[in-house]
């Protein structure tokens, strides 16, 4: 057997002759073999944008409260430890190795894929480390996810729109049919996406969750200073903003506070645990502003709906005299909408390629900017062997004034992560 996570993560990666199967037998075989459960209570967000931050402030809130919390998530940014938290804090890997053997005995003949291998070792540590509160991201869809397997005491769908279509199907009503598979008859279901899809509401029906819809179950609203929530039996009032920044990150917050309400009595809250959880919440690559000369902007955002959010986001972040952005994106994206959306705040386009087979080149995405050029203002036009170099370039030609948007793929941020932010030494900074 292997005797490094890097180890195991490659036999991992050559185990199944698909990167994703949509079936949840195998892996639930494995799962009962194993014996998984959990004691603690168990919330599975679901959803097409905001499961990362509706997922780091439901754990933000439940630390500050005193819970031990853990927590997967996926995919990670830079290193794999990220995708499991125990305690706030990423596992060391070393602390994975017994659970991957574990998986690698009881799986037998069965074969799994990277994600579902993944899922229940780190599942496998959770169950393991008595904890008070477990918090199950989910990847692809929900109904065919291997995180489904698990039985959430509280569902949470975030917000739906078009993406994964080849998988999920074309349009909102198909997505959410597949995102609402994760609800369970009689637990709380939690929606928080003000508009969702008929077939998100009529599954909750049929299935007999405990419907929990913002605008309707929960609310909230507020000014530029302060904001309140109000659910079936809490209410919040004055609460400070989340620290993860952007314009939807309310309607984030809003749901996970439905969510804690729905478990209140197994896990009560105080206030003062809201207010700290929210203040001190983090999460890497989610509009997140690397303040300096030049401004950094990291973020995740790879579909139109997400990119939209971010246009926003850096359209009310006051002015800059230039933005020079580096994107990168896979090909089955949606990438002459979001150029689009992107074009008119963009000044300096630099493309880059990604170390994924499914990922669009640089030239890919410069040709596609060149066939909208009619329709959107005369960027300059950059492309490059990967985001470091990319980002340097863009660092290079900067102004201390302007800044730089590096978005994308998880592979476009990761990578600049990883890499470290370069010095800003821009063409005319002190």
């Amino acid at each position: 057997m292997p005797e490094t996570l890097a180890g195991w993560l490659a036999h991992c990666e050559r185990l199944h002759p698909k990167t994703m199967e949509l079936t949840l037998e195998r892996v639930r075989a494995v799962k009962e073999r194993l014996g998984i459960a959990f004691e603690a209570p168990v919330i599975v967000v679901a959803g097409t944008n905001g499961k990362g931050s509706t997922c780091a402030m439901l754990e933000s809130i439940a630390l500050a409260a005193g819970y031990r919390v853990g927590l997967y998530s996926k995919p990670h940014l830079v290193h794999f430890e990220e995708r499991c938290r125990v305690g706030g804090a990423s596992v060391e890997g070393e602390a994975l190795l017994p659970h991957f053997a574990a998986v690698e005995s009881a799986r037998g003949a069965t074969t799994l894929t990277y994600f579902e291998f993944t899922l229940l070792a780190i599942t496998r540590l959770l169950a393991a480390s008595r904890l008070d509160l477990v918090i199950l991201e989910v990847g692809l869809g929900g109904r065919f996810d291997a995180v489904n397997v698990f039985d959430g005491d509280c569902s949470v769908i975030t917000s739906i729109d078009i993406d994964h279509a080849e998988f999920l199907g074309p349009d909102r009503e198909s997505i959410g049919r597949e995102k609402a598979g994760i609800l369970r008859s009689g637990k709380p279901a939690v929606v928080s996406d003000p508009v969702p899809p008929q077939s998100v509401l009529d599954e909750a029906s049929k299935v007999g969750a405990d419907l929990r819809r913002a605008g309707v179950d929960f609310n909230h609203s507020g000014d530029r200073q302060q904001w309140n929530w109000v659910g079936r039996s809490s209410r919040y009032s004055g609460l400070g903003y989340p620290a993860l920044r952007g314009a939807n990150q309310l309607l984030n917050a809003s749901g996970a506070l439905a969510a804690l309400e729905a478990l209140h009595t197994r896990l009560p809250m105080s206030a003062q645990a809201v207010r700290t959880g929210l203040a001190t919440v983090e999460l890497q690559g989610r509009f997140q502003v690397v303040p300096g000369q030049p401004t950094f902007v990291l973020d995740v955002a790879h579909n139109p709906h997400a990119v939209a959010a971010l246009a926003q986001n850096l359209d009310q972040m006051g002015y800059f005299p230039r933005t020079h952005v580096v994107f990168g994106v896979m090909r089955d994206k949606d990438i002459d909408a979001i150029l689009l959306r992107m074009a008119p705040i963009v000044d300096a386009w630099h493309f880059t390629n990604l170390p994924a087979s499914r990922a669009a080149t640089a030239e890919d995405l410069a040709a596609s900017f060149q066939r909208l050029r009619t329709s959107v203002n005369a960027a300059s036009v950059e492309t490059h062997a990967d985001p470091a170099a990319a980002l340097d370039a863009a660092v290079a030609a900067a102004d201390p004034a302007d800044r730089i948007v590096v978005f994308g793929s998880f592979y476009t941020v990761g990578a600049v992560l990883a890499h470290g932010l370069p010095k800003r030494s821009g063409r005319h900074a002190a």
